[in-house]
C-alpha cells in the first residue's frame, strides 16, 4: 500500500492517516475458503427484502421500467459504494469503527452510528423471524388476513394500546435469538457454516415455487402485470438498501480476507447475484400473485352477476338491459368489457348495490406490501395449492433461512468493530456474544405486545432510512475527500496489483456524495411535510385502517433518528475538543481513546475461521501477509505460488 512520503505527512492528529495499510498489520483470523466468504456476503444482503419490498416496488413503481433502472442505479451508485467498503474493510482489517478511525480519528463516530444502526435493525428483524417459526408451526385458515392480525399477533387496536406479551410470540422470539446466538458463539467459525445452508436452502425454494407458480392458472397475468411500464419511483433507495450499504457487516466480512484477494470481483459478483436474486423473487411472486388474483376476479364476477341475475328479475335499476346471453357464462375479460362500456350514470347505480369492475390488475394490489405480502397474501394463495402444508412450510422455512443468514450479518457489524477497539470484549467473546443476544431479546419484548407489529413497522420505516443514508454519505466524504479518491485508488491498485477504472473516482467523489444527499433530502422532506401514519387493526370492522403516529411515538421515531446519527458529530466534536487539549498539553486524542489489540492479545484471539483445514489461501493471512504484486497475490488465493 501507500509508503510514508515526506510529502503526504500530515500536521493535526485528526486528519486522515498516510496510507489504509498499517505498516505493521495486526495478525487477523480469516475465512476458511473464498465460498464461505461469497456465501456470507450473498446471505447478509439477500434477505426477507428481495422477497417482498423488491417485487412491490417493481410492482408499484414501474414494472419492466423499474428493472431498468434499478440495474442503471446499480452500476452508477450501488457497486461503487459497495467496492468503496468491501476494499476499505480488507485493507484495514478492521470493522467500521476501526476503519474509520484510521482513515481519520475525527471520523469514528462514523462505525458507532453504524453499530447503532445494526443494534435497532436486529431487534425488529429477529421478530419477523419469529413470526416465521410461529408459521411453521401452524396450519393457515382463511381469511388469512384476519388469522395473520386477531390470531397471530392478536393485535391491538392501535400503537398507544399495549395489551401485555403474548405468549406465544414472546417463546418464538426467543427460539429466534437462541438460533442467532448458537450460530455467532465462535464467531465466523460456526456462523460461516450455518450460511452454506441459510445462504443456499432458499434458491432451490425459489426455484420449487417457481416452477410450480408458472404451472398456475393466472400466472401469465401476474408476470403480465409485473412488466406493464409505470412511473417509477424509490428505485435509487432500493439499490441503497438492497446491498446492505452502511451496516459495517460488509466492511467486517472483507477484513477477514487476505489483502491480494479481488474485492472488485466480489463486488461485481455478490451485486449481480443479488439482483438476479431479486428478479427470480419477483417472478416467484408474481406468478403465484397471479394465480391468486385470476381466482379473486372469477369469484368477483360470479358475485356480480348473482347480483345482476337479481337486479333484472326484480327490475330494480331502470335502463339496465344484458343481450349477452346467459350470464353464469360470464369470463373475467367478457365481464370487464362489458362493465367499461356502460354509462356513468348507470355504473353509479349499480356500485350502490356494491356490483364492481372486477379486474386482475386491482386484485394484485391488495396485500401486496411489506409483510402482508408474505404473512397475508402469499398464505392466502398456499392454502389453494394442492397438498398445501407441505408448500407452506417450505416458504417459511426459507423465510426463516433468509432472515437468519441477514441476522448473522447483522450481528457482525455489531460485534466485530466492537471486539476489534475494546481488548476486554475481544478476550470474552463468547460471554460479549451471549449476552448481546440475551439484551436483544430482553429489549425485543416491546415488539411481541399485542402492539408490537406497529412498532415493528416504525422501527422498519423510520430507524434505520436516514440514518444509513448520514452513514453512507459521511463514508463516501470520508474516502473521497479525507483520504482522496485518487490516494484510495492507489492503495487498491498495491493491494491488488493493478488500478481500478478511474470511473469510481468520479463516483466516490460527486455521483455517491450527491446521490446520497438527495436521499436524504428527499427523506427529510417526506418525514416533515407528511406527518406519518401506521397501518392498524379495526377490531369491531375487522379490517385495517390508517393511523397517525400519536405524539408520544412521534417522539420515539425522532429520537431513534437523532440517536443512530448522533455519534457522527458527537465523536468529531470531540476530537477537536482533544486535538485543541492535546495542542495546550492538557488531554490525550482519540486515538489513545480506542484501544488496539497488542501482538499477544491477537495471538490469544479465538479465529473465528476454521482453524483446523488446509492451507487454502486464506489461512496464511493469520500470521503473515501475502506477497505484494498481481500475479504473486493472486497466486496465493489458488492455495500457492507457482
Amino acid at each position: 500500500m501507500e509508503k510514508s512520503k515526506p510529502d503526504l505527512e500530515l500536521g493535526s492528529p485528526g486528519e486522515s492517516s498516510l496510507g489504509l495499510l498499517p505498516t505493521e498489520p495486526p495478525a487477523r483470523p480469516a475465512w476458511s475458503s473464498k465460498a464461505q466468504y461469497i456465501l456470507a456476503q450473498v446471505g447478509f444482503s439477500v434477505g426477507l427484502g428481495n422477497v417482498w419490498r423488491f417485487p412491490y416496488l417493481c410492482h408499484q413503481n414501474g414494472g419492466g421500467a423499474f428493472l431498468l433502472l434499478y440495474l442503471l442505479l446499480l452500476f452508477v451508485i450501488g457497486i461503487p459504494l459497495f467496492f468503496l467498503e468491501l476494499a476499505a474493510g480488507q485493507s484495514i482489517r478492521q470493522g467500521s469503527i476501526g476503519v474509520w478511525k484510521h482513515i481519520s480519528p475525527r471520523l469514528a463516530g462514523i462505525g458507532f452510528a453504524s453499530c447503532v444502526v445494526c443494534s435497532f435493525v436486529a431487534l425488529y428483524y429477529n421478530v419477523i423471524i419469529a413470526w416465521s417459526l410461529f408459521y411453521l408451526g401452524h396450519s393457515f385458515h382463511s381469511p388469512t388476513t384476519y388469522f395473520w392480525y386477531r390470531e397471530a399477533l392478536d393485535v391491538s387496536d392501535s400503537i398507544s394500546d399495549g395489551g401485555g406479551l403474548d405468549l406465544t410470540l414472546t417463546g418464538c422470539l426467543l427460539g429466534a435469538w437462541s438460533l442467532v446466538c448458537v450460530a455467532m458463539i465462535r464467531g465466523i467459525k460456526s456462523s460461516g457454516k450455518v450460511l452454506y445452508f441459510s445462504s443456499l436452502f432458499p434458491y432451490v425454494v425459489l426455484l420449487c415455487f417457481l416452477i410450480r407458480g408458472l404451472l398456475l392458472d393466472g400466472a401469465a397475468d401476474g408476470i403480465r402485470v409485473m412488466f406493464t411500464p409505470k412511473v417509477w419511483r424509490q428505485a435509487a433507495t432500493q439499490v441503497f438498501f438492497a446491498l446492505g450499504l452502511g451496516f459495517g457487516s460488509i466492511i467486517a466480512y472483507s477484513s477477514y480476507n487476505p489483502r491480494g484477494n479481488d474485492c472488485h470481483c466480489d463486488a461485481l459478483l455478490v451485486a449481480a447475484i443479488n439482483f438476479l436474486t431479486s428478479v427470480l423473487a419477483t417472478l416467484v411472486v408474481f406468478a403465484v400473485l397471479g394465480f391468486r388474483a385470476n381466482i379473486l376476479t372469477q369469484t368477483c364476477v360470479v358475485r356480480n352477476t348473482e347480483q345482476l341475475s337479481w337486479l333484472l328479475g326484480n327490475k330494480s335499476i331502470p335502463g339496465l338491459e344484458l343481450s349477452l346471453g346467459n350470464l353464469s357464462e360470464f369470463s373475467p375479460s367478457t365481464y370487464s368489457a362489458w362493465y367499461q362500456g356502460i354509462p356513468a350514470g348507470l355504473g353509479m347505480k349499480l356500485k350502490e348495490y356494491g356490483i364492481i369492475e372486477c379486474r386482475v390488475e386491482e386484485e394484485m394490489n391488495k396485500g401486496v406490501e411489506g409483510t402482508g405480502l408474505a404473512f397475508i397474501a402469499f398464505t392466502e394463495t398456499m392454502t389453494l395449492f394442492p397438498a398445501s402444508p407441505f408448500w407452506s412450510v417450505l416458504f417459511f422455512f426459507m423465510l426463516l433461512n433468509l432472515g437468519l443468514s441477514t441476522m448473522l450479518g447483522n450481528m457482525q457489524g455489531i460485534l466485530t468493530p466492537l471486539m476489534d477497539n475494546f481488548a476486554p470484549l475481544r478476550r470474552r467473546r463468547t460471554l460479549f456474544t451471549v449476552l448481546s443476544c440475551t439484551l436483544g431479546f430482553l429489549l425485543g419484548l416491546v415488539f411481541v405486545q399485542h402492539s408490537g407489529s406497529y412498532f415493528v413497522a416504525m422501527f422498519d420505516d423510520y430507524s434505520a432510512t436516514l440514518p444509513l443514508v448520514a452513514v453512507v454519505a459521511c463514508e463516501a466524504v470520508a474516502v473521497a475527500w479525507v483520504y482522496g479518491a485518487e490516494r484510495f485508488l492507489s492503495d487498491i491498485e498495491d493491494m491488488l496489483g493493478w488500478r481500478p477504472w478511474k470511473l469510481y473516482s468520479y463516483m466516490w467523489r460527486y455521483g455517491s456524495v450527491l446521490a446520497m444527499l438527495c436521499l436524504l433530502l428527499a427523506s427529510l422532506v417526506n418525514l416533515c411535510l407528511g406527518h406519518p401514519t401506521y397501518q392498524a387493526w379495526d377490531r369491531a370492522e375487522a379490517a385495517k385502517t390508517k393511523l397517525p403516529y400519536p405524539p408520544w411515538a412521534m417522539a420515539t421515531l425522532v429520537s431513534l433518528i437523532v440517536v443512530a446519527v448522533l455519534p457522527i458529530p458527537a465523536l468529531y466534536l470531540c476530537q477537536l475538543l482533544r486535538e485543541w487539549l492535546a495542542r495546550r498539553g492538557g488531554c490525550p486524542s482519540l486515538e489513545g481513546t480506542l484501544p488496539v489489540a497488542n501482538k499477544e492479545e491477537e495471538e490469544e484471539e479465538e479465529s473465528p475461521a476454521d482453524p483446523e483445514l488446509p492451507a487454502n489461501g486464506y489461512l496464511p493471512v493469520k500470521t503473515e501477509d501475502p506477497p505484494e504484486g498481481g500475479e504473486e497475490a493472486r497466486a496465493t488465493l489458488l492455495g500457492g505460488s507457482n
